[in-house]
């Protein structure tokens, strides 16, 4: 199933993700520090919801109160919501 989540608070302006039940398949972050995000999104593909959550839930970029990472979370959380 794939998702597109608009972002909240960062510099990414949208998240597509990938999701095969709870694993993620494939992440996409349009926007952002594209090295940064294309670093983590190699990292957390194949990961289970759960993993990418423990690693990822409330860091924050800076003086903002979320970061790409926690935005990740989130789009994540909505996709399967909207299953």
């Amino acid at each position: 199933m794939s998702y597109t989540y608009k972002t909240r608070g960062v510099c990414a302006a949208y998240i597509d993700v990938e999701m095969d039940g709870n694993i993620l398949k494939d992440v996409q972050f349009h926007g952002g520090c594209h090295g940064n995000l294309q670093g983590i999104s190699s990292l957390v593909k194949g990961m289970s919801y759960e993993q990418i959550k423990e690693k990822l839930d409330g860091i924050r970029c800076g003086y903002k109160s979320t970061s790409c990472p926690d935005q990740l979370v989130r789009a994540i959380e909505e996709a399967m919501a909207d299953r």
